[in-house]
């Protein structure tokens, strides 16, 4: 997008004219202004407040002055867009000319009405690189504006915010830079004028340095006109430029430009005549800010105000409050020959002209139906995201502590400030790391102050942010306490910190010290939005991109930021950031449904990953059929046989990068119990690719039950004890060396009598055993010290009940032959059950986050957040096929498409040969694909209440889901 820019002075006519003033606009605006009285003339220039959140006397009241008098348009205030379109049908339907209807949407409709989608404040985006985002705000928002009959937007503010403490525009401007005012400015109005929405650049001649909000009293301008020229006047002459279709000025008194006495500058000739229309030769459509506020209204009644303003120059009265009285008092000017009836008609063909331009020459009702969702599409949420994103300032990053590395290592807790309940911020973090969460409200005391030191001081890095606070400083520093001074500049006096505003930019002066913090970003505002992605930024899910757009002070200035780069961890997105439209995915969330319904499942979680960026992770149904625990997404499931990939593979891979595991050597190789018998030459490339004529399972608990039931004395009992400590289901317990028995029964069990493909647990069985035997450390300890630290994952974890509570543990099956209960937080399988719920071949829990960090590093082939922690090629040389000309499709340990292109197979149908993953017996699943960058994350307890139920399988959701992301990319591929 070009943008050009005036170098001298101010020109005496607008470069490009406004649109509307085109010749073929003109019959139509003849043709209305011949049919109008000079009243109803009059009327034209008059555009009235109204809410959509008010009863039906105020809806009724705004009808009247529509019916009676025919004023020429309503600016719209607080409400819902369904109601306000009912409002505007009716108002329009009654209106013998079709009216122009108006809204302050400078972030958006959502300024002024619910249910819609919220862009970032202007300040926001005045730390934006890129302008080519702020054109699409600008289209977006003529999109929503015009689905919701709106014809004028009153943005974007151009005011030039070079005061701190200025009290009405602030979060409002773009910055303190006039060529950043102009360049973003200009992007949002060519945005929503090139998609037929009237733009409106406010507040000429210049809000921007005033300490005094014109709400409420008459601010005061000291400046010489050069001043004005050389900064606030220059965004405005930029729009004017090039095309500019209107104006809202302001009201300001400025001596040097006019010197009467208290007189706003919305009603001085020699400002909205000479100086606008004149000298600087605007075309546009002229209007007033609001006639009832202060800054005039305390100087004038009703309708004199209103043609004081007239008779400045100004085309279109905003929020007049007496309608009649302004038409008596306008005829009486007419009548003196303040104004002519030609500069009257003048006015009006100029309003009519542009109504023709917004098509309300050939108007249309508002359609109702669907429009909330229509005005929150997800490209308006995801073009959100996009600015928000790219908004984000990082101001210190000390030593290069952002993104946060070294997780193994590092021991973080999260702060709120401001807040005394858990943040969606603090949500974010989590999904990246365990960490422990505290809170300070804003009425927190220095007693508070003392009990948080000491239990932060256990912390490496803490993560702060800071909530709760004012748009506007409103003489309490934003809401920001001593206490909360004092609580950071002490921790960060002792710890690594890394403070996130979400509030106000000019908050950060009321910090003292943030320069000494380890890592500080500014996120201009507090929203679900902002939160999220703040996270990503600390942990590497973005990067940062934004630029201070003001000063702050010595320590923080304009055009300040550093870069950080995405794409160090796992983003989360929505379909759109992968290029995937969210209407081409519901069939998932229909699909999940039916798997309820149909009682394959009683819940689950699903996550879709491309690129390293997570665009689609929910959770659906509950526990259990009795719907009483909803399923989260941080819920932890049992993993059942992705255990294989997810620890036994996991560690021999890492094993294998460290030169301590060979694929090529035997199992008698590492396990010294193996020697001397029938597995010690078993090569483990035969092994992991099941071709090692090992038996596919043995029922180990069946040797435990007597005839009657009842359980042999010498295996399980129902109470723990020294001999008998080891877990296996609530209140039962098994020999202390029990284990002993299983792992001999493995080693002494026949092999098959003929070679081939056998799926076989037994090996897998052995693997802690044989990765203790080479390391010298706890099988879980090894992993956990290897890989899950340093990925992040804490939940994959064994026996879940030792660290989580209940309710975050999906149950699987009620056991009615061995263990007679429910499973919960227990181990499914009867054997690693026996083990104490650690195996190699089952008995991981994990949540479907977590367990797709580990996926993500197999994805891209031992690297997660620059960390190598599997040597690279091992992961590539495990998971392609070692014997797939004998009929065996398996890589060594993982999974892979046994028969490609087949809708009942193991794998989706358009999933490539490359792909590979597993499933699980409990109704668990993962899946990935190199060449498209996909991990996918199925996880459900299909065996609630009995493992019986297959009906998962009949209606093959698991990889129809997976299907259903490839047809979406088929389908954007083929639009693009």
């Amino acid at each position: 997008m070009a943008l050009f820019f005036l170098t001298g002075p101010l020109l005496l006519a607008q470069g490009q004219a406004p649109p509307f003033l085109d010749e073929k606009y003109r019959p139509w605006a003849d043709s209305v202004l011949a049919s109008l009285s000079p009243e109803e003339r009059i009327a034209q220039l008059i555009m009235i407040p109204a809410y959509s959140n008010k009863d039906q006397v105020h809806v009724d009241s705004i009808s009247g002055l529509v019916s009676k008098y025919g004023v020429g348009g309503i600016i719209f205030f607080q409400g819902g867009p369904v109601r306000q379109a009912h409002m505007i049908n009716r108002f329009q339907e009654e209106s013998k000319v079709p009216l122009m209807i108006s809204l302050d949407g400078e972030w958006g409709l959502r300024m002024r009405l619910d249910s819609t989608v919220r862009y970032p404040y202007q300040m926001a985006l005045g730390g934006i690189s890129d302008p080519e985002l702020l054109y699409e705000m600008g289209a977006e928002v003529a999109r929503q504006a015009k689905r919701a009959g709106i014809h004028v937007n009153f943005a974007p503010v151009v005011d030039v915010n070079n005061n701190a403490n200025n009290p009405v525009i602030g979060f409002r401007s773009f910055g303190e830079e006039k060529e950043n005012v102009a360049i973003k400015s200009l992007a949002y109005m060519r945005g929503m004028q090139d998609h037929g929405i009237l733009a409106s650049a406010k507040h000429f001649p210049g809000h921007g340095d005033t300490d005094a909000d014109s709400h409420y009293s008459l601010p005061v301008l000291h400046f010489s006109k050069k001043r004005l020229q050389e900064t606030e006047l220059f965004p405005f002459q930029q729009l004017m430029d090039q095309g500019l279709g209107s104006i809202m000025v302001a009201h300001m008194n400025i001596p040097a430009l006019d010197d009467t006495p208290n007189l706003a500058s919305t009603l001085s000739r020699p400002i909205v005549t000479d100086l606008l229309k004149k000298e600087m030769g605007f075309e546009g459509l002229v209007f007033t800010d609001a006639l009832n506020m202060q800054a005039v209204a305390s100087y004038y009644p009703p309708g004199v105000v209103d043609v004081k303003a007239l008779l400045a120059g100004n085309d279109m009265l905003l929020n007049t409050m007496d309608v009649p009285a302004t038409i008596r008092e306008v005829k009486k000017a007419l009548e003196r020959g303040d104004i002519s009836q030609e500069e009257i008609d003048q006015r009006v063909l100029k309003v009519l002209q542009a109504k023709a331009w917004l098509s309300l020459d050939r108007l249309q009702p508002v359609d109702t139906d669907h429009l909330i969702a229509d005005l929150n599409s997800p490209k308006a949420a995801y073009l959100s995201r996009k600015l928000t994103e790219a908004s984000l300032t990082l101001l210190r990053n000390e030593d290069n502590i952002l993104p946060v590395k070294g997780l193994e290592n590092t021991r973080i807790a999260s702060l709120s400030l401001g807040s005394d309940e858990l943040t969606e911020f603090q949500k974010g973090l989590e999904r990246y790391s365990p960490m422990d969460h505290f809170t300070f409200p804003g009425d927190g005391d220095m007693e508070a102050i003392y009990d948080l030191k000491q239990e932060l001081a256990a912390y490496q890095l803490v993560l702060v942010g800071v909530h709760g606070l004012g748009i506007r400083e409103g003489g309490n520093d934003f809401g920001i306490t001593p206490e909360m001074n004092v609580l950071i500049r002490e921790l960060m006096a002792n710890q690594a910190v890394v403070v996130s505003i979400f509030g106000n930019v000019y908050s950060l002066d009321k910090i003292p010290g943030l320069e000494q913090a380890s890592g500080l970003i500014a996120a201009y505002q507090e929203t679900p939005l902002t939160q999220d992605l703040t996270a990503q930024l600390i942990f590497g899910g973005i990067g940062a991109q934004g630029k201070l757009p003001v000063t702050i002070n010595e320590a923080f200035g304009l055009g300040d930021g550093l870069e950080t780069a995405a794409g160090f961890r796992i983003g989360y997105t929505q379909p759109e950031g992968v290029g995937i439209a969210t209407e081409d995915l519901t069939g998932i969330d229909s699909m999940m449904q039916l798997a309820i319904r149909e009682r394959a499942i009683p819940g689950g979680q699903v996550l879709l990953a491309k690129g390293g960026q997570v665009f689609y992770h929910k959770a659906f149904g509950y526990h259990t059929y009795d719907s009483l625990q909803e399923v989260r997404s941080g819920d932890l499931y049992d993993l059942a046989s992705i255990t294989k990939i997810s620890t036994s593979l996991a560690a021999f891979m890492h094993l294998k990068g460290l030169g301590k595991f060979d694929e090529n050597e035997t199992l008698g190789t590492y396990l010294p119990a193996a020697r001397g018998t029938n597995k010690a030459g078993l090569k483990y490339s035969d092994i992991l690719t099941h071709q090692a004529r090992l038996r596919s399972w043995i029922p180990f608990w069946m040797s435990t039950v007597r005839k009657n039931g009842s359980f042999k004395w010498f295996t399980m009992k129902s109470d723990s004890s020294r001999r008998f400590p080891v877990r296996v289901a609530d209140d039962l317990y098994i020999h202390r060396k029990y284990d002993r028995k299983i792992y001999k029964e493995i080693l002494d069990s026949p092999l098959n009598p003929e070679p081939g493909y056998v799926y076989s647990d037994l090996s897998f069985i052995l693997a802690p055993k044989v990765v203790e035997a080479i390391t010298g450390e706890g099988f879980y300890d090894y992993l956990e010290r290897n890989l899950y630290k340093p990925l992040g994952a804490a939940t994959l974890t064994y026996n879940p009940y030792k660290n989580y509570s209940l309710d975050r543990v999906v149950p699987s099956e009620i056991d009615t032959a061995f263990r007679k209960q429910l499973l919960h937080a227990t181990v499914h399988d009867e054997g690693a059950a026996m083990l104490g719920g650690i195996s190699g071949h089952a008995g991981l829990f994990g949540n479907a986050n977590d367990l797709a960090k580990l996926m993500h590093l197999y994805l891209y082939d031992g690297n997660y957040a620059r960390q190598q922690l599997i040597a690279p090629g091992v992961v590539s040389a495990y998971s392609r096929c070692v014997d797939c000309e004998s009929g065996n499709y398996r890589g060594m340990g993982f999974d892979r498409p046994n028969k490609p292109g087949d809708p009942n197979g193991n794998a989706a149908p358009s999933a490539p040969e490359s792909s590979f993953g597993h499933s699980g017996f409990t109704g668990t699943y993962t899946w990935i694909d190199p060449e498209n960058e996909i991990v996918y994350v199925f996880l459900s307890n299909r065996v609630y209440p009995s493992r019986e139920n297959r009906n998962i399988y009949r209606l093959n959701i698991r990889t129809n889901i997976l299907e259903q992301v490839y047809q979406a990319m088929d389908k954007n591929q083929s639009e693009d």
